[in-house]
């Protein structure tokens, strides 16, 4: 498997990751805590394939590697 098949499989995994999150999210109940926990959820499970997808853009492996990182440093909350 070749770096760009191997990318955009990682890619479409997450993809399918943020897609099964949504699902989970909407099943949960809609009482302030299933809401709460819903809104976490969605932005932290959603988040980790756009991120990914902005890093593929890198102009280096280090700028690749740097992105990534400022998406793990990233706080929802803050």
């Amino acid at each position: 498997m070749g770096d760009a098949s191997k990318a955009n499989e990682i890619e479409n995994r997450l993809i399918d990751f943020a897609v099964r999150i949504i699902k989970l999210a909407d099943a949960l109940p809609k009482t302030p805590s299933g809401k709460h926990i819903s809104g976490q959820l969605l932005r932290s499970g959603t988040s980790p394939a756009p991120n990914y997808a902005e890093a593929r853009g890198a102009e280096s492996s280090a700028d690749f590697v740097h992105k990534l990182k400022i998406g793990l440093i990233a706080k929802p909350w803050g």
